[in-house]
């Protein structure tokens, strides 16, 4: 087994500016999804099943393991959608790691959402990255390895959304 790695990256965040640094893009397709419409709270549930993805990167290349988990949106009665994702990825070495994955989804133009429900759903157009705002943060649980530095740091991501997925950058806080 390969030596663990604590940090793998170089340089430090200051106390008032923060640095960030590229560790991977992750790009998830969808297998199905499901709602649970109108709750008395107001919101509704969505889930999509992660059918498959490829996870490339300076610090972390591999796969995503067919349909090993999902996002459970919570569509929030403000247009926002809260994401709740878990799935397990395989890096190219074997490594399992289990990726949880909260994160906020919300349009930048009061009728966003919906045109992204009918791009998504209905054949709709596209919606331009710059009309919303998907972002993530992540945790991550492995084995004591070569990848447990995964465990260590602070993670955020910038996502784009697919017709059938999300491609999401991760850079790690310093």
């Amino acid at each position: 087994m390969a030596e663990p790695s604590l940090a793998p990256f170089h340089g430090s965040s200051s106390k008032t500016e923060p640095k960030f640094e590229f560790v991977f893009e992750i790009a998830l397709k969808f297998a199905r999804h499901d709602t649970i419409t109108a709750m008395p709270n107001g919101a509704g549930r969505g889930f999509v099943y992660v059918d498959s993805g490829t996870v490339s990167g300076p610090y972390l290349n591999g796969k995503v393991m067919p349909l090993s988990g999902g996002d459970w949106g919570l569509f929030r009665p403000d247009d926002v959608i809260a994401t709740d994702a878990r799935y397990m990825l395989e890096a190219n070495d074997g490594t399992k790691i289990l990726m949880l994955n909260r994160g906020y989804l919300w349009g930048r133009k009061p009728d966003t959402i919906k045109r992204m429900q009918d791009w998504m759903f209905r054949d709709g157009p596209e919606v331009p990255f710059d009309e919303f705002y998907l972002r993530a943060n992540p945790t991550f649980e492995t084995e004591k390895g070569p990848h447990e530095w995964l465990m260590r740091h602070i993670f955020v991501g910038i996502g784009q959304r697919q017709r059938d997925g999300n491609t999401i950058r991760y850079y790690a806080m310093l």
